[in-house]
């Protein structure tokens, strides 16, 4: 049964996972997470007897400053990741979860909270089970739903951010790489 150590034990299966999160812990991001696919595609990836790195997409790290809100201090903050991602040979996305509300609408379309942590960005995303996250600092993992739905590869509409149309799509496009996910109604 998958709990915080294996899944945490899993996710460093892949070395970028661990590089990465060892690489962030030394620059010091506030309330600094890798988290999503980079994670849950690779438990997938282990359930279902493939390469740790397989179909991963992309590495997201999120972090959360709320003492600037502008673009120039989040793009620095990605030119001070970028060396990182580069020396790894990663597509890494840098988010600060303090400033979605005031880009999301215009790029995504709908409305946006504004978010009080990087955790609560983690508990936003469309497909449930996909809420998870390492904390970069402490290694802490992070599953505000547990990990029940992961590893069964149950794909159900996260309640906290309940986008229909959004969420059939991402969960059509996990179903593509991992057949024997499953997707659930609500």
């Amino acid at each position: 049964m998958l709990d915080a150590a294996t899944f945490r034990d899993i996710a460093y299966t892949n070395p970028a996972n661990r590089q990465l999160i060892e690489g962030l812990a030394e620059l010091g991001l506030p309330q600094c997470h890798l988290t999503a696919g980079c994670l849950f595609q690779t438990v997938w990836n282990v359930l279902s007897n493939r390469p740790p790195l397989e179909n991963i997409k992309d590495y997201d790290v999120f972090y959360f400053d709320d003492s600037d809100l502008s673009w120039e201090a989040e793009d620095a903050v990605i030119r001070r990741v970028s060396p990182l991602a580069e020396a790894l040979g990663l597509p890494v996305e840098v988010k600060n979860q303090a400033r979605v509300h005031l880009w999301y609408p215009q790029r995504f379309g709908g409305g946006y909270p504004q978010l009080h942590s990087a955790l609560d960005g983690i508990a936003r995303y469309l497909v449930r089970c996909t809420c998870v996250g390492i904390d970069t600092a402490t290694g802490e993992v992070i599953a505000p739903d547990g990990f029940a739905d992961l590893e069964a590869g149950l794909l159900r509409i996260n309640p906290l951010f309940p986008q229909p149309g959004k969420w059939q799509t991402k969960a059509e496009t996990y179903r593509i790489r991992w057949p024997w996910l499953r997707v659930v109604e609500a």
